[in-house]
């Protein structure tokens, strides 16, 4: 592949995920961005493996983790990936390292992609405020709750942050998610912190 197939190459990008994962969210960002030459670590709450899930109820497959989240540093990434699945984002919000984790990408302009449940952790963390993003349509009332502008779109790029509705739209996703990440740092994600 050409550098220009390849507009990730020499950047390292962050998936924080933890058990509960959506494997299909997992995955197919990983290897959208795998396959732009990015290098992926999997940012997770303990070390070990993780367990991702088919529609939050049937097991799918274990994956390695990485760096745990309390030793990883968002200056060591390109850019972070929140995947969905219900659980994963739930067990991610209550944890005080992975939620500085995300406000760090914001603080330092660095791209984020969150999909489906995933921007849970932008809400937590207040890394919605004033922006427009989209989600699973039952984190509507949360977004906006917490400042945002929810709308129901397949793929909603502000700034530097890329979110999406739910596994059909991870075509668009995973374009959006390469574009922003190869643009590199967004003076508008300050806009958040």
């Amino acid at each position: 592949m050409t550098s220009a197939q390849q507009p990730l190459t020499g950047k390292r990008v962050a998936i924080l995920a933890a058990d509960g994962v959506e494997d299909v969210e997992y995955t197919q960002s990983r290897a959208a961005a795998e396959q732009a030459g990015a290098e992926i670590h999997l940012v997770s709450l303990k070390p070990g493996e993780i367990q991702s899930m088919n529609h939050d109820v049937n097991p799918a497959n274990r994956y390695p983790v990485d760096r745990t989240v309390d030793k990883a540093d968002a200056s060591d990434y390109d850019g972070l990936v929140l995947p969905g699945g219900t659980v994963n984002p739930d067990r991610l919000r209550m944890n005080s390292d992975a939620m500085a984790f995300v406000t760090a990408f914001f603080q330092q302009e660095k791209p984020v992609a969150a999909i489906c449940h995933g921007p849970w952790s932008l809400v937590e963390s207040g890394m919605v405020k004033g922006r427009t993003v989209t989600s699973y349509p039952s984190l509507r009332t949360d977004i906006r709750n917490a400042g945002g502008n929810w709308v129901d779109q397949p793929v909603q790029v502000d700034n530097g942050l890329v979110t999406s509705r739910k596994p059909g739209d991870l075509p668009a996703f995973c374009e959006k998610l390469v574009e922003e990440f190869a643009e590199g740092r967004h003076a508008g994600q300050l806009a958040s912190v």
